[in-house]
């Protein structure tokens, strides 16, 4: 695996259904997830747009998810937003600086924290409808022109991080410079 620094700007834990993030001096990572965040577990329910029916009971990939501050910087430029995207509103646990594109992680890539604690990408994390309404109602144009929800949902894609499991437990602390280990597959034969 490849490796590369990024810095943890914010680190959040979300306890209601609104997908809102409450940012944290520090959290702790439990082999089923975030303690005290509403994605922590070992199995979660399928949503509209899994791979599997909605309602069937599958092991949670869903842990935790990422995004950088660089995506959501070109997400707010291409948007024209009069104000910087923050992580609250874009419901993620971790917002990283130093990895443009994050989103690109590859599955199996690891985040090394300096406590021990280590998470591992699983896939990338689509843009919904109900986080494209959120920004939509919270954010608008330097032009004065109307944000539409098809318009974020365009801007987002592939720019809204990843989710992940949590692999080996410990603390993560905002401010945390993070050894970034990108998956790459073996040489067979």
């Amino acid at each position: 695996m490849k490796g590369q620094k990024a810095t943890l700007i914010s680190v959040s834990i979300g306890t209601s259904d609104d997908m809102a993030k409450h940012v944290r001096e520090y959290v702790m990572a439990d082999l089923d997830g975030f303690v005290d965040d509403k994605h922590r577990g070992f199995s979660r329910v399928c949503y509209e747009g899994d791979t599997e029916p909605v309602g069937t009971v599958r092991r949670n990939n869903r842990q935790w998810s990422g995004m950088s501050q660089e995506e959501a910087q070109e997400i707010q430029e291409a948007l024209n937003l009069d104000q910087p995207l923050l992580p609250v509103d874009l419901g993620v646990n971790v917002f990283v600086e130093g990895i443009r594109d994050f989103s690109k992680l590859p599955k199996g890539s690891k985040l090394v924290f300096p406590s021990g604690a280590v998470l591992v990408v699983e896939d990338f994390n689509p843009p919904c409808t109900y986080m494209a309404d959120k920004i939509v109602s919270r954010y608008v144009t330097r032009s004065g022109k109307p944000l539409t929800r098809r318009r974020f949902l365009i801007e987002a894609k592939r720019k809204r991080g990843v989710v992940g499991v949590v692999d080996v437990p410990g603390k993560i602390c905002s401010g945390d410079v993070i050894d970034v280990k990108r998956y790459k597959s073996p040489k067979l034969g």
